[in-house]
């Protein structure tokens, strides 16, 4: 949306903002080991990490939240023995999400899922610096780590979440499909880079008690049409290694 459009509604945005912080719900991240093998075959070393949607948040337990959902699918899939390690943390950005990696300094690994973008938006991060982060990101996760490429989740359709009042609403929406925008334009020009197409709709129904994060439904969703793309595009093009 126009710049105009945001000093306008400016007022009513940062007072919408502020009562939404104040009633929403804290929910806690998923509860439940963040490491894990499961199925059978050649070996696949998987890395999910990102902000609270990667930690489950909306979820109970890790088997029903992303993690545990992602890796049981593209076990099944890929027909792959998935080692499976998650990083995350409620309310990174994607500059933060980089931070804490280094930080934690994970072991090798050959497949890195990042769940990032929403916090971007909120903290008003430019789409640009959000972009560089992004490649900053994955520049270090090949270099650091080995990996041999990194998948990005798009940002949510955040104009569908219930718990946004109008404008706010609109107005994040609007700066979501911007940054999504940027990042489908920055990783279709690196091969060991790929953003997931995905196209769902949030609602209620899927979606945990506070409106804005994921509930089980929703991670159950992104988890399958993930591994459909990592089974398709990525998993043909990673050196296989017995366990």
């Amino acid at each position: 949306m126009s710049l105009t459009a945001k000093l306008v509604l400016s007022p009513l945005l940062v007072a919408q903002a502020l009562r939404l912080r104040a009633r929403l719900p804290r929910l806690p991240e998923a509860g439940g080991e963040r490491h894990g093998v499961v199925g059978e075959g050649p070996r696949l070393t998987l890395l999910i990490a990102g902000d609270s949607s990667a930690a489950g948040v909306g979820a109970v337990h890790q088997r029903d939240a992303f993690a545990g959902q992602l890796s049981t699918r593209l076990a099944e899939r890929c027909g792959a023995r998935v080692e499976w390690r998650l990083v995350a943390q409620s309310g990174l950005t994607t500059a933060q999400t980089l931070q804490l990696l280094q930080r934690e300094s994970p072991p090798h690994v050959d497949l890195a899922v990042i769940v990032t973008g929403v916090n971007d938006v909120i903290e008003q991060v430019p789409s640009h610096r959000a972009v560089a982060s992004r490649a900053a990101l994955a520049n270090w996760l090949r270099n650091a780590l080995g990996v041999h490429h990194v998948v990005f989740a798009p940002l949510p359709p955040v104009h569908d979440f219930p718990s946004l009042p109008q404008p706010l609403r609109w107005v994040a929406g609007s700066d979501a499909r911007r940054h999504d925008r940027a990042l489908a334009r920055w990783a279709a020009g690196r091969g060991d880079v790929s953003r997931v197409d995905l196209d769902l709709r949030l609602n209620r129904g899927v979606m945990a008690a506070d409106g804005f994060h994921p509930g089980p439904k929703a991670y159950r969703q992104y988890a399958a049409a993930i591994a459909r793309h990592i089974e398709t595009a990525v998993w043909p093009h990673i050196p296989k290694e017995t366990a």
